[in-house]
């Protein structure tokens, strides 16, 4: 069963240090924020309050995932997809921001010998703090990375991924302009490893995760998927991130914020 972090989560007044454009609407934001950065685990996540700490336009905070952490700075990595990212976007270093956090149950990450990471487009977000931490803590074992985007212009954070000794790092674009031509998913499936033996973390879009999750089913791999829903507060209380749970004769609903955001894929799918 997993553990409810929702009592380790504090509304943080933070500090931004850096908010840069890395990609073409995509923005790499830097926060100092000790309080979260000792007790957040890879796959938590905040609610972020995008405009002005003493305002309440926009209302509603937005989601992100934990995208990294060093020493007492966390980074959180976002599209620009909507007024509230634009507001985000637009704040500059030295402005305090308010994050309620970490939220909800992150990865469970196996004492496996070999460790795949699968993200697709954004999808990435939490991976490089997952790929840090099982590096950390699990010295002796394997960890690849298997990223994937639609062009090559969107695929984001490969040099700091690159920079985390793995044992593998694979890339593919839909398009064919860097890596392989086609989806990660094809990645995943070139992998040999032995039944059993290998625990795969997966987020991105929905299909891809399908994907990848049936493949792990397939193969008798331990498989995770990192879902992404929208959310009014992150913590159940308005419960609009339902999702199914499959596999159950009378319909139960999971909650992303609570029971997630981080399922194993055999619960979903």
């Amino acid at each position: 069963m997993k553990q409810d972090m929702s009592s380790l989560s504090r509304d943080i007044l933070s500090t931004i240090v850096e908010n840069k454009e890395v990609a073409p609407d995509i923005y790499l934001m830097t926060l100092e924020a000790k309080p979260i950065s000792t007790v957040a685990k890879p796959g938590q996540f905040a609610m972020i309050k995008v405009g002005d700490s003493h305002c309440d336009d926009p209302l509603l905070r937005r989601p992100f995932s934990i995208h990294n952490i060093s020493g007492d700075t966390v980074q959180f990595l976002y599209k620009v997809l909507g007024r509230g990212t634009q507001i985000l976007s637009a704040a500059k270093p030295g402005m305090e921001i308010s994050c309620l956090a970490p939220l909800g149950n992150g990865f469970n990450i196996l004492s496996n010998k070999s460790h795949c990471l699968v993200g697709g487009g954004m999808g990435i977000a939490p991976l490089l703090f997952l790929a840090k931490y099982i590096r950390k803590n699990q010295p002796g074992s394997s960890v690849h990375v298997l990223l994937g985007a639609r062009t090559q212009k969107e695929l984001i954070a490969i040099e700091d991924f690159a920079s985390q000794n793995l044992d593998g790092l694979e890339i593919a674009t839909d398009d064919g302009t860097a890596g392989h031509y086609g989806l990660v998913t094809e990645l995943l499936e070139k992998q040999a490893w032995s039944t059993g033996e290998v625990n795969v973390y997966s987020c991105g879009p929905e299909p891809m995760m399908k994907a990848v999750a049936h493949l792990c089913q397939k193969r008798k791999w331990h498989c995770q998927v990192s879902l992404e829903a929208l959310m009014a507060c992150g913590m159940g209380a308005c419960l609009g991130c339902a999702v199914s749970q499959k596999g159950l004769g009378a319909k139960k609903y999971l909650h992303v914020c609570s029971d997630g955001p981080v399922f194993s894929a055999g619960e979903i799918w």
